[in-house]
């Protein structure tokens, strides 16, 4: 089966099973969700998945309401496109939610939105969770997979979609912002064997944004980087931001992954602030942090993926 014909096929049945199920989550009207696996995903026996998806309203302890996309395994991506004038860029967006749930919306369709709206096309990631904990690369080994699989899929429909295949980043928020080192880094080898010939399509992010990352350094260690995430001098330009008073990820998960990127001279910009917590998304706060999508957003001019 072609890849196109499988894309059609695919429309019919994400339209059919997802709507099958009432307490999934669904993008709004005009966005329709596809599954990125043409057949069973791969290394299923790798989720903790205790029952059927669902979506759950969740307070955080900072007052916060997000809503919580939680058991998903079945990956999907759902395809946002610009509004007004078209960049070209495309980007795999990757919320955060500890590898456990996903932050569907703060971290999400809020994100789709800024990005469509700056003429960027956006395509969210429902990635597998909740994720076992174990293996050489357990904390994510199969929301990599989904990543890396995305970031094909976005090159392979590059034209289909009016996407530039050279201007293809991802960006993610704590968990999120992880898989935006891990899928920066892993992209020589796919973590799974091909599927189709959009596998065969380049998965190295041509640019890569990660917010208040988690899971990239080891306080038992010392000031290290996690060994997974093996950074050389092709990994992508990197744009690094994070609250020093972040109490969930501490601000040394971005400073030691911008001291990796920096001895391995790869362009990274860092935006440390002094408040902001986490999990702060693009919601408006009295804080200097909410105006990083405006230092993004300059920051992407500077390494040529839009104009100035």
């Amino acid at each position: 089966m072609t890849t196109k014909i499988w894309f059609v096929t695919c429309i019919v049945f994400a339209c059919g099973s997802l709507s099958a199920q009432t307490n999934v989550w669904q993008p709004s009207p005009g966005h329709t969700q596809l599954p990125i696996w043409p057949g069973a995903a791969p290394d299923a026996h790798a989720q903790l998945v205790r029952g059927p998806e669902y979506v759950t309203n969740v307070l955080s302890p900072g007052g916060v309401s997000w809503i919580a996309a939680c058991n998903v395994a079945l990956p999907t991506m759902t395809v946002y496109s610009p509004k007004g004038k078209n960049t070209g860029v495309g980007v795999v967006v990757l919320p955060g939610g500890g590898y456990n749930c996903l932050a569907i919306d703060l971290e999400g369709t809020e994100t789709c939105d800024w990005l469509t709206s700056r003429g960027i096309t956006a395509v969210l990631l429902k990635y597998r969770v909740p994720l076992k904990k174990a293996g050489a690369y357990g904390e994510s080994l199969l929301a990599l997979e989904d990543a890396q699989r995305t970031v094909g899929l976005l090159r392979f429909h590059a034209v289909e979609w009016h996407i530039d295949p050279h201007k293809i980043g991802v960006i993610g928020f704590s968990a999120g912002g992880h898989m935006v080192a891990a899928v920066s880094t892993h992209f020589d080898k796919r973590s799974y064997p091909a599927v189709d010939v959009a596998d065969k399509e380049s998965c190295r992010p041509d640019f890569a944004i990660a917010c208040y990352p988690g899971h990239l350094w080891n306080e038992d260690k010392g000031f290290v980087l996690n060994p997974n995430v093996p950074v050389t001098g092709n990994t992508p330009p990197t744009f690094l931001l994070q609250a020093e008073d972040d109490h969930v990820d501490n601000v040394n998960q971005s400073l030691v992954y911008y001291i990796a990127l920096k001895n391995a001279g790869v362009p990274v910009e860092m935006h440390l602030y002094a408040q902001g917590g986490h999990a702060f998304g693009l919601r408006p706060s009295k804080f200097p942090i909410t105006e990083w999508p405006q230092m993004v957003e300059k920051w992407l001019g500077t390494i040529r993926m839009t104009s100035e």
